[in-house]
């Protein structure tokens, strides 16, 4: 590895569990989470979720800020980057994870966080995900579909989030045997 840092990039679509999993694992190798998001630039701006998303369709610039933000933040220290689009912009990741699950999976989580009927919530990922998808295809020519190249792949509906991390930790060790034993 070129630098001594320990970078986690971890990608997966909405509901799959990054923002929980990045948070945990943080905390179990004692790192900064960098977890800089469309939430994030929302509040920072004073608008809602959906007008941030609605911002970025229509104005290149809040996915550019966005992605040059997280790897700004990334490169300059050890830490867990959790985005959607880590595992593809954050090179130098020591390990490359992507969570999964099936999509009403996914929808079940989101509305138990946010609220709302199930079908409802399913649709409104199904679009989320198409419109995220173009636009990062649009952008940066990257096909979120296509993540075999990532270091480790985790069906997140077999595993609790502790499961997860502790599949993570372990490819760490086995990457860094001499690094990660200390922790």
């Amino acid at each position: 590895m070129a630098d001594q840092y320990v970078r986690v990039a971890i990608s997966g679509k909405s509901g799959c569990g990054n923002t929980t999993v990045s948070r945990m694992l943080a905390e179990r190798l004692a790192v900064p989470v960098i977890n800089y998001t469309f939430h994030t630039m929302a509040e920072e701006e004073g608008v809602t979720f959906d007008e941030m998303c609605r911002m970025a369709e229509s104005d290149d610039k809040w996915d550019l800020h966005l992605d040059r933000e997280q790897v700004r933040r990334a490169r300059r220290q050890s830490c867990v980057l959790g985005s959607r689009l880590a595992i593809w912009v954050l090179e130098e990741a020591t390990l490359k994870v992507y969570l999964t699950a099936p999509e009403r999976v996914r929808a079940g989580r989101i509305r138990e966080r946010e609220g709302g009927e199930l079908e409802e919530v399913l649709a409104q990922t199904r679009e989320r995900d198409r419109r995220d998808h173009a636009r990062y295809v649009r952008l940066y020519n990257i096909d979120t579909n296509s993540y075999d190249f990532a270091d480790l792949i985790i069906e997140t509906d077999r595993h609790a989030p502790d499961e997860i991390v502790e599949l993570i930790r372990q490819a760490l060790t086995r990457r860094l045997p001499g690094l990660m034993h200390a922790r």
